[in-house]
């Protein structure tokens, strides 16, 4: 026997085709003993058509915490609690924390929650200034969103105060102003971007463009402003000419302003008056609204108008002109009956009458009815 054969230490040299034949073995022994195991289906995994259900489920995977607390895993909660308790997290961390948490929502355009996120970091009040700018920017960012312009530009100078040059929040409430249409802050926040992207040479073209429309915008505000003005001169000259002409008819107001809403006393192209009327029917309890009763018109002209078809609490046809007294409440609280035959200016000249709130009232009711005698005898 050679002393290579007797030395067992020795290891023994396998060529490449020793390799393989070797290797091929193993592989035809392992698939022989596969082969020869019993087959069984495997019961604890999950189903092709579940695993993107079970995946949501795992604490590792899941995109959305569960809406029923009592859901919620043992293992999830730990992470919840390793996450977000104070016990285990500097304030730093925290606010950290729900600013990426607001990100991923932001991302996924659920502003509200996003809102709710960097709200919650902000509020862990931590010491890192540029973090603290930054979740004020972010919840900007989500205000702005969800067109809470104001809301959205409180934060943006709240991250400008632990920022000044924070280019981000320049910007958005550079956009913030355009929107609740302040045009010179608008204008001026452009400025500053602008001279602090110009020393980087990388001017904003959005910036650029939001200031052009800004400067547009400005004019026309201003234009706007200054007809808005004309056209109040103008009111106000004619309120004050149909005052004087009022007066000057002898017409008696009280003390309440004539011109309280739209439908008010106005003048035709002749500067006659026109007059806002009420009829009321005290026997029905109803009342006709004449907007527009010229001064010149006979009173008996307009009820004719009033009653060409009977009104639906009129199925009598009691409301015949002939047959009808008026009367107004006459400035000693009595009543006091009018020639209907007369104009309207006539009647309101009477020294007993007393325009009430820019409107004459007048009562109408059958002659001789029991329901004028009710009503003459109320005020005695």
């Amino acid at each position: 026997m050679s002393e290579k054969e007797n030395n067992p230490s020795e290891k023994k040299v396998w060529t490449e085709a020793e390799r393989l034949e070797l290797s091929a073995k193993l592989d035809r022994e392992l698939e022989d003993y596969i082969d020869s195991l019993d087959k069984k289906v495997y019961t604890d995994g999950w189903s092709e058509d579940r695993w993107q259900e079970e995946m949501e489920k795992h604490p590792f995977f899941m995109t959305k915490m569960p809406e029923n607390p009592a859901e919620m895993s043992p293992l999830l909660e730990g992470l919840q609690l390793l996450k977000y308790s104070e016990e285990y997290n500097t304030p730093n961390e925290l606010a950290q924390s729900y600013k990426e948490d607001g990100n991923f929502n932001y991302k996924h355009k659920k502003y509200r929650l996003a809102i709710l996120n960097f709200s919650k970091g902000i509020s862990n009040k931590c010491e890192d200034k540029d973090l603290l700018a930054q979740l004020y920017n972010n919840r900007a960012l989500a205000q702005f969103k969800l067109q809470n312009y104001r809301s959205s530009l409180n934060d943006c100078k709240q991250a400008l105060n632990l920022k000044p040059n924070y280019l981000k929040a320049m910007h958005t409430a550079a956009k913030c102003y355009y929107y609740i249409k302040d045009y010179d802050q608008c204008i001026s926040y452009c400025d500053k971007i602008l001279n602090i992207e110009s020393s980087i040479k990388e001017l904003n073209k959005e910036i650029v463009t939001l200031r052009t429309q800004a400067v547009k915008s400005n004019k026309l505000k201003m234009r706007d402003s200054r007809l808005q003005d004309i056209k109040e001169k103008n009111i106000d000259k004619t309120k004050e000419k149909i005052k004087n002409i009022i007066k000057a008819r002898n017409i008696k107001l009280d003390y309440s302003d004539i011109f309280y809403d739209n439908q008010h006393v106005h003048l035709d192209d002749r500067d006659m008056l026109v007059w806002p009327v009420i009829f009321a029917y005290p026997e029905n309890n109803q009342t006709d609204f004449i907007q527009n009763f010229h001064e010149s018109t006979l009173i008996s002209e307009q009820l004719e108008e009033l009653f060409v078809e009977p009104p639906a609490w009129d199925s009598d046809r009691r409301y015949q002109i002939k047959k009808l007294h008026v009367y107004f409440e006459g400035i000693n609280k009595k009543p006091c009956r009018i020639d209907i035959d007369k104009p309207l200016c006539e009647i309101l000249q009477d020294e007993k009458f007393i325009v009430k709130n820019g409107t004459p009232w007048f009562y109408v009711l059958v002659a001789d009815s029991r329901e004028e005698t009710a009503f003459l005898k109320s005020y005695f």
